[in-house]
């Protein structure tokens, strides 16, 4: 029973370091210091993108080719470092018109996590392994992950310029989704 909680743990949080997510986090959280809220949007996002993959196996892929779903990241990637470029005011919540920096966190890995590797990995360990066990693992992995990330980025918003940090926040987000949609059209 442990392994079946262990496997996913480590497995999904080698995979997800490194990840467009966790850049992503560092990203938001380097634009805010309201950094449990962005957690706790992470982290229900990642409950639900990541419990529907467990709940539901591999089907997700099924239903929405995983192209769309890569595409679509892609663009949402492009959108938020546009938005990001013409907030001029500081705040990350502000630009992105959300009333929240929970809102700005969950939407980002909700929309971006469908058909991510570590949401299909976790939904093929739950195809072996007991569900619930699967689930916390793979929640407790992310979660950790994601808390070194919220740190990076607080870490890195004290020691560089807000101006400077908001314009490679948005050009990280830009070539991040650039490079999707080009990677998408290469391999088809």
């Amino acid at each position: 029973m442990i392994i079946d909680l262990l496997i996913p743990f480590f497995v999904i949080g080698l995979a997800e370091l490194g990840d467009k997510t966790q850049l992503a986090i560092i990203l938001l959280s380097s634009r805010t210091r309201d950094h449990l809220k962005l957690l706790i949007g992470i982290v229900l996002a990642f409950m639900i993108v990541d419990g529907v993959a467990i709940l539901a196996g591999s089907l997700i892929t099924y239903i929405i080719p995983i192209t769309f779903l890569r595409i679509f990241s892609g663009v949402v990637f492009i959108i938020f470092g546009i938005v990001i470029l013409k907030g001029d005011n500081g705040k990350l919540e502000d630009s992105l018109h959300f009333k929240s920096v929970f809102l700005s966190g969950f939407t980002l890995i909700f929309i971006t996590e469908w058909g991510d590797k570590t949401q299909i990995a976790a939904a093929l360990f739950a195809s072996e392994y007991n569900t619930i066990m699967v689930l916390i693992g793979t929640l407790a992995s992310l979660t950790l992950v994601s808390i070194a990330a919220i740190y990076l980025g607080k870490f890195i918003s004290n020691k560089i310029n807000r101006k400077i940090m908001t314009r490679i926040a948005g050009i990280t987000f830009i070539i991040m989704g650039i490079s999707f949609l080009l990677f998408h059209f290469i391999i088809s």
